[in-house]
């Protein structure tokens, strides 16, 4: 029997090097499961409420993405979370159970309220951001949940939830979703920061070849490493990190060349640019060709919300008749 499996990424733009490392890399690997890929459009609300115009067109881009990365649309399911309805119902009836202190506790809420200083956060769906993360996950009855180090949080508060929501109502509904990590659980942006739009540090999957070497050129590298005769410290280095990651035949002798001082920054950073774009090259070929395909684009988002609605609705009415709303 397969797994079910739920995840979704937030259209708040092109999709990164972050994004791709970090979570869809996991979703190709799971996705010859039972598996349902949202884009999070409600999530975006919580920190872009004021730029309406963005959203919708930011979806198209995350598909892409999805696809261009090699996401199969015959092997899993891929939908717009606001098309699905069931997931505003069920995070109400959430909210109606989750104590304001697990919400106000949760560390990614200081974080982000600390990185999006400029934003005005202080709204309740902001704050209420992991009800709606979790009634996503439970709505499938989401058995996996591919997602990044820094989600961990929220993913124990949604179990928190389904197991209060057992206590109160006593109908075990909802399975305790796990989390599976990728291998590369943070990945470093050009100025060594964790790679995010909000930082300004990103390589996307949309970059040209020259965009590309470009912003490598920029990358910032080991501090302590002034002049080309003096010895490096590859370990701190998000070019070397890169290098792992792109140029794994030739790491060894990067790093000690680099710890020799027998090769510059300025070469390093060349030779991975060209071995981040050979790695790039082909998502970048699929993400021209189907951006030309508009129409087959809104088929596939169209079959997927209504596979999503069939898991849903059933879910949402067995939790409406566990809460005594129907009989």
């Amino acid at each position: 029997m397969s797994t079910r499996v739920l995840s979704g990424t937030r259209p708040t733009g092109k999709l990164h090097l972050g994004n791709l490392l970090g979570a869809l890399e996991n979703y190709k690997k799971l996705q010859g499961q039972d598996a349902f890929f949202m884009i999070a459009d409600l999530h975006a609300l919580t920190t872009e409420y004021e730029d309406k115009t963005k959203i919708a067109e930011n979806v198209t881009e995350v598909v892409v993405d999805y696809l261009a990365s090699g996401l199969d649309p015959e092997q899993c399911t891929m939908f717009v979370q606001s098309e699905v309805l069931e997931h505003a119902n069920l995070a109400l009836l959430f909210s109606m159970i989750t104590p304001l202190g697990w919400l106000e506790r949760n560390p990614t809420y200081k974080d982000q309220l600390a990185e999006l200083k400029g934003k005005d956060l202080h709204t309740h769906g902001f704050l209420g951001y992991p009800v709606l993360q979790a009634a996503d996950i439970a709505l499938y009855k989401a058995e996996k949940v591919p997602v990044g180090e820094d989600q961990l949080p929220h993913l124990e508060l949604t179990r928190e939830i389904i197991r209060r929501f057992f206590h109160l109502y006593k109908k075990q509904i909802f399975p305790e979703p796990e989390a599976v990590l990728t291998h590369v659980p943070k990945v470093p942006g050009l100025d060594g920061r964790k790679m995010s739009k909000s930082y300004g540090n990103c390589i996307y999957l949309a970059d040209s070849r020259e965009e590309v070497t470009k912003k490598v050129k920029a990358m910032v590298t080991d501090p302590a490493r002034k002049l080309r005769s003096d010895k490096g410290h590859p370990e701190v280095c998000p070019v070397y990190f890169y290098h792992k990651l792109f140029n794994q035949d030739q790491v060894e002798t990067v790093a000690r060349e680099c710890r020799d001082a027998a090769r510059g920054c300025v070469d390093c950073k060349m030779e991975m640019a060209a071995k981040l774009n050979g790695f790039m090259d082909p998502i970048r070929e699929r993400r021209e060709s189907w951006m030309k395909k508009k129409t087959e684009i809104r088929q596939i988002l169209d079959r997927g919300a209504k596979r999503a609605r069939e898991v849903a609705s059933q879910t949402l009415k067995e939790t409406l008749q566990a809460m005594g709303l129907v009989s």
